[in-house]
């Protein structure tokens, strides 16, 4: 995986970003010698996204099989401070 400093993606953005675009290389963002960002494909993201729906899915899953107590949609949404 490359690793690129703040100041040397500021002067090649373009390149940067077509590296993570058409060759699908992941880009951690360094600032002052710490990893602090990555660029990655929307693939990737996607993949990630995927992976945090279904933890999401497991946890409610569990969550519900512990609750005996029905909760309505409204009493949500007006908990929660939703209209």
């Amino acid at each position: 995986m490359t690793s690129l400093s703040v100041r040397t993606i500021r002067g090649n953005f373009s390149d940067t970003l077509n590296k993570v675009i058409y060759q699908g290389e992941r880009i951690v963002v360094k600032r002052r010698g710490k990893n602090v960002a990555a660029f990655i494909p929307m693939a990737d993201l996607d993949v990630l996204k995927q992976m945090e729906d279904e933890i999401d899915r497991k946890i409610a899953k569990t969550e519900l099989k512990k609750s005996k107590q029905f909760v309505s949609y409204e009493s949500v949404r007006k908990e929660l401070g939703l209209k």
